[in-house]
């Protein structure tokens, strides 16, 4: 006997194409003109933030910094769709949605100049920054278990890059939530690139998205650099995940447009042609077209909202450079207890006057 057990697709979703024109039967019904304005202007001001940021280390005054320029819609638009409640777990690039959520830019800034005082603020609805490839997936999948257990009705959203799937922690966290029933949402970045290795050397799949269905959940494609798509899709997602706890692998195809971080040289191993080929695709640019055929955006309003931007980034930046460290972090955020070793190094650097002792160490 022989039979089919098992048919499986994946959907390609974009709503607004390179030229700025929209498909209205797939446009989110809450999506008007003045969101879209809105969503232009967070994307501008990503991207702004990121070129200050990359030459803030070029200048010797940040640490190696991992540039998103390229990504915007899909940072931006993924972070929009996110309700107030809910978390989000980052990997190494998720500026955008940092500043989407109301990250204080300053500190944001004091994380980059590798102070440790550049930690999330109390309340702050997300797990800190994560460089190692893939390992934030399987604690977004117990953030999102934890969710579903503590009955918050929130869901996590979980960012994962293109070489991060083809670790084993990514196909756990999918396969955990998979067999769990939580409300995650994980979004691959698929900006073609995993530092030097192309996404064709990744995976032989067709899409990246279609690895979801070997956990038993739903994967869906879109135009990473549609930012209303990415909205569209991410926003759907979400709201099964925190109605019916059920989780969504989702595809985000986009670009990385600069350095893999500034350690990184892609000229050489990345063909400046295909750099080329997908400049015309730029998310923010579409949403421009789209703005200047309405009438709802000129050159003025460009440079208004430019000038406005510049200077909120530069008292940022004023801001995290006025900032004086305190030594004693070296030492409190080491261990979740302060061990006898340290704690003999701690004294010894009170009694050789590194820095005036705390009040309590004087009474």
């Amino acid at each position: 006997m022989q039979k089919r057990v098992f048919d499986g697709s994946v959907d390609y979703i974009q709503v607004m194409d390179e030229n700025g024109n929209i498909d209205a039967a797939l446009a989110p019904s809450d999506i008007n003109d003045q969101k879209i304005i809105e969503l232009y202007k967070l994307m501008s001001f990503a991207r702004a933030l990121d070129a200050k940021a990359l030459s803030l280390q070029r200048q010797g005054r940040a640490v190696t910094y991992a540039p998103l320029v390229g990504q915007e819609a899909e940072q931006v638009g993924s972070a929009y769709a996110m309700g107030k409640d809910d978390y989000f777990v980052p990997n190494f690039r998720q500026h955008a949605v940092f500043m989407v959520r109301g990250f204080p830019l300053d500190i944001g800034l004091l994380y980059w100049r590798g102070f440790e005082e550049g930690v999330l603020p109390k309340g702050f609805k997300s797990l800190a920054v994560c460089v190692p490839v893939a390992t934030q997936m399987p604690h977004a999948a117990g953030l999102a278990y934890a969710m579903k257990f503590k009955k918050t009705g929130a869901a996590v959203v979980a960012y994962v890059g293109d070489g991060g799937t083809s670790e084993g922690d990514f196909y756990e966290a999918i396969n955990f939530a998979g067999v769990t029933k939580v409300p995650l949402v994980a979004i691959i970045e698929n900006n073609q690139w995993a530092i030097s290795v192309p996404r064709n050397q990744q995976s032989a799949a067709p899409t990246l998205a279609q690895k979801a269905i070997a956990a038993g959940i739903q994967g869906v494609q879109v135009d990473g650099n549609d930012v209303i798509g990415v909205y569209k899709v991410v926003k759907d997602a979400l709201e099964k995940a925190r109605t019916t706890n059920t989780p969504t692998v989702i595809e985000v195809l986009t670009y990385r447009m600069s350095l893999h971080t500034t350690a990184d040289d892609p000229t050489k191993y990345r063909p400046d042609k295909e750099v080329e080929l997908w400049k015309p695709r730029d998310p923010i640019a579409r949403v421009r077209k789209y703005l200047v055929k309405k009438g709802l955006w000129d050159e003025k309003k460009e440079q208004e909202m430019a000038d406005a931007q510049l200077k909120q980034i530069d008292d940022a930046v004023e801001k995290a450079e006025k900032f004086t460290p305190d030594p004693r972090t070296i030492f409190e955020h080491v261990y979740s207890f302060i061990p006898q070793t340290l704690q003999d190094e701690y004294d010894a650097a009170v009694a050789a006057n590194f820095w005036q002792p705390k009040q309590q160490e004087q009474e």
